[in-house]
């Protein structure tokens, strides 16, 4: 009963992936679901047959969750600057609006 359930969780967890890739085209967060679904897939045939291959399989189904979701959270590397800001050799200071006039201290 509980192998049954396990498989159509693993085959819905990899619709859902597709779908949610189709849907949003967001690739990140189609694996963040895809990997969310496996994870419960895993801990459904730990929940059916405590062995521990099932526990090695839950386990290492988390841990690569787990690194996956760590790389997804950075930005891509197509969107880091490559070059320094124009502003950067200058201080960020911008120039006054009204030159000052020589002589004129304070007044």
């Amino acid at each position: 009963m509980i192998g049954g359930l396990v498989e159509a969780v693993t085959a819905l967890a990899l619709v859902a992936g597709v779908v949610t890739a189709v849907c949003t085209g967001d690739v990140r967060v189609a694996v963040r679901v895809l990997l969310d679904l496996l994870t419960a897939a895993g801990l459904l045939r730990l929940a059916g047959d405590p062995a521990w291959g099932g526990l090695a399989s839950t386990a290492a189904i988390v841990a690569l969750r787990q690194l996956l979701a760590a790389a997804l959270s950075l930005p891509p590397p197509w969107s880091r600057r490559q070059s320094p800001p124009r502003c950067g050799g200058d201080g960020h200071r911008l120039p006054w609006a009204v030159p000052e006039k020589p002589g004129k201290a304070g007044g």
